[in-house]
């Protein structure tokens, strides 16, 4: 999945007559993993949903691959998978199992009549064991998985569609330590074949596979390399006293810790 990319042209977005985002201009190009970084109330996830056309801007437009996708969720999720940040309350309530969660994913992708075919058992299965999730727990209601196989389980029903760009949503959050090193892997192996955009708190352990950086609040916006835009004049721009120089390293207070060269 080759040279997809995402275009943002003079971006506005108001909610109840306040900016949200203004005057965003960035292009986000595959294969590759973008970061988008910022507090909370950065306007992360509003930009996320005004990329699949959740939200219409106030201004500005949004192409996929050049065409015009502004407002248009339709158009949008031909090309788009996305992965929302877990709210477990939501998930407690779900009483599919995980197969069940992926299998209803595909067949509202597929034309009438939406019937089950051995293939889409293979693609399903295979999907799975993409993204780790036991065999196990395919069977299971997913209010009964861990935070980490949840996490799995909404990157499987992304991918069920194969989608060349990836949204997500705080992929690392309500994660112990070691599941989120295994989801970061997964995510990077992920970017090497598609256009993966993720709004992160834990930048650091997706560095390693990060092609660029979205330094986001509200107004003030940074883009580029990692090396380029993750620097302290820009991180205090947007975390403001949070962030502590230390010598060679910056840590920013709320866990946040990025490696200065």
């Amino acid at each position: 999945m080759q040279g997809h990319r995402i275009t943002l042209i003079d971006i506005t977005v108001d909610y109840n007559g306040e900016i949200i985002l203004k005057d965003l201009n960035a292009e986000f190009k595959g294969p590759g993993l973008v970061q988008v970084l910022g507090p909370n109330g950065a306007g992360k996830s509003t930009l996320f949903r005004t990329i699949l056309g959740l939200v219409k801007p106030a201004k500005g437009t949004i192409l996929i691959d050049g065409e015009d996708v502004t407002g248009n969720p339709l158009k949008a999720g031909r090309k788009i998978g996305y992965v929302p940040q877990i709210v477990l309350t939501e998930i407690e309530e779900y009483p599919l199992s995980t197969w069940e969660y992926i299998l209803m994913s595909r067949q509202l992708h597929k034309r009438w009549p939406r019937i089950t075919s051995e293939n889409d058992k293979r693609e399903i299965a295979r999907i799975l064991q993409l993204v780790g999730l036991e065999r196990e727990a395919w069977k299971k209601p997913i209010r009964e998985l861990s935070g980490g196989q949840r996490q799995r389980a909404l990157i499987a029903r992304a991918l069920i569609h194969n989608p060349p760009i990836l949204l997500m949503d705080e992929p690392l959050s309500s994660i112990d330590p070691k599941g989120k090193k295994e989801l970061a892997d997964l995510i990077g192996r992920l970017s090497i074949h598609r256009l993966v955009i993720v709004a992160t708190h834990d930048p650091t352990m997706l560095l390693p596979y990060t092609k660029t950086v979205l330094l986001l609040n509200r107004h003030f916006y940074r883009i580029g390399k990692p090396e380029e835009v993750l620097e302290i004049e820009n991180l205090k721009a947007v975390y403001g006293e949070a962030v502590i120089h230390l010598e060679s390293h910056i840590h920013i207070c709320d866990s946040h810790f990025f490696k200065c060269k």
